[in-house]
């Protein structure tokens, strides 16, 4: 059997001598699902175990939002889960072991964990810095990395702090070598995780540093 693909021009070729018919998938089309419940921009968007998508905050008519819904996609459907406890947005949204979701800080320090069993919010302590355009990153022993971002009384910051999901405390870690926000966090097959880009005081970034 001899068969050859082509792809040219967004146009898919397929030629075979086989006598038994040749079938090709071809997964490259965007259909429309269900509206979210309310309009918002900066938000979060985080998989949970069940396979459902929660989204939180962001910004609607430049105020910011609490609320937060769930995206069923076995149905297409979007529903309402309970509200935040702070509205926010350039915040950020990781996924604990547990299943469970923290969500940090967007303009200010707080921290708040989502419960997707009981569909419930419960505040936590809050970060040691106020942040927003910040990253979070879950290592591999279970803690989430927060790196960076902006804060309106020390402008682009290079603190990261350490969220241990044991206690539920924060404690600081060394700073990174150079303040930025709007940067990126990769987490490394040998556990490091690996800072790029941003914006600095003095524009933006090309540098990189690992943790």
């Amino acid at each position: 059997m001899n068969n050859r693909i082509g792809v040219e021009n967004d146009s898919v070729t397929v030629t075979s001598n086989a006598t038994q018919p040749t079938t090709l998938y071809v997964y490259c089309e965007w259909t429309i699902t269900e509206n979210m419940n309310v309009e918002r921009v900066y938000h979060t968007a985080s998989i949970l175990a069940n396979g459902y998508v929660l989204v939180t905050g962001g910004m609607k008519n430049d105020a910011a939002l609490n609320s937060a819904e769930l995206y069923n996609p076995l149905t297409g459907t979007w529903t309402t889960t309970e509200n935040m406890n702070t509205a926010r947005y350039y915040h950020t949204a990781s996924i604990l072991a547990n299943g469970y979701v923290l969500v940090v800080g967007g303009w200010d320090g707080s921290t708040e964990l989502y419960n997707p069993t009981t569909g419930t919010w419960t505040t936590i302590g809050n970060m040691n810095v106020a942040r927003r355009d910040h990253t979070a990153s879950t290592l591999a022993n279970g803690y989430v990395l927060v790196t960076g971002g902006f804060n309106n009384n020390g402008g682009y910051l290079n603190s990261a702090e350490l969220y241990n999901p044991s206690t539920g405390t924060w404690i600081t870690t060394a700073n990174m070598i150079a303040g930025r926000d709007s940067h990126t966090a990769a987490t490394l097959a040998n556990g490091s995780v690996l800072i790029t880009g941003g914006y600095g005081e003095f524009g933006m970034l090309n540098s990189a540093e690992l943790y």
